[in-house]
């Protein structure tokens, strides 16, 4: 009788316990390269020099996809060619960043683009909708730009020549609150590099 009068309080206790530490939330990680600033936000024009260059050491967004395959200063004194590539923009399903086969034919262009060009690298910016936290949101946008890297890879493209770079939901392509935007805004946008003339 005295065993069962403590077990209903001692219970009790420890589900509050449980309750009050074993549910806390551990924010996600994002990767950080030497020269970045991870997570600091900024306006449009970061990532880019003065007149259009890539600066991989801007701050701003989260730059990825370095590591041992890409080397920061190969991607200095670029020149940005956005349009080039504009048209095969990879668009992702909500939450994931697995390449859908509808989106194939466009990275097929990409990487003919990079094959028939030896001198030329390429940026991959991830983005994503407005919905979730914006470390999620980094994260997310980090593993879509990989997944895009992995697949030009895959098709012949050499890593060395890709950087990838996360801007979350802070560069929206639609600033609508709704399906139709959220669709078009879950994106890996491709960024064609050229050395600068006499560089």
């Amino acid at each position: 009788m005295k065993t069962t009068k403590w077990i209903f309080p001692l219970a009790l206790m420890l589900a509050l316990t449980l309750a009050a530490t074993g549910c806390k939330h551990k924010p996600g990680t994002v990767t950080k390269l030497p020269g970045t600033r991870a997570g600091q936000m900024g306006d449009s024009s970061e990532g880019t020099k003065p007149g259009g260059s890539f600066d991989p050491n801007a701050g701003g967004a989260v730059q990825t996809g370095g590591g041992q395959t890409a080397n920061a200063e190969d991607f200095e004194n670029m020149t940005m060619d956005r349009a080039a590539l504009a048209a095969h923009t990879i668009h992702f399903a909500f939450d994931s960043a697995a390449i859908k086969s509808s989106e194939m034919a466009s990275l097929e262009a990409v990487a003919a683009a990079l094959k028939s060009d030896s001198s030329a690298k390429l940026l991959i910016e991830g983005g994503c909708d407005e919905r979730g936290t914006e470390e999620y949101n980094r994260s997310l946008g980090e593993r879509r730009a990989l997944a895009a890297r992995e697949a030009l890879a895959n098709d012949g493209v050499d890593p060395s020549r890709i950087r990838t770079i996360s801007y979350g939901k802070d560069k929206p392509a639609d600033p609508g609150h709704d399906e139709a935007a959220w669709a078009k805004n879950r994106r890996a946008e491709f960024v064609l590099l050229h050395p600068k003339a006499g560089v």
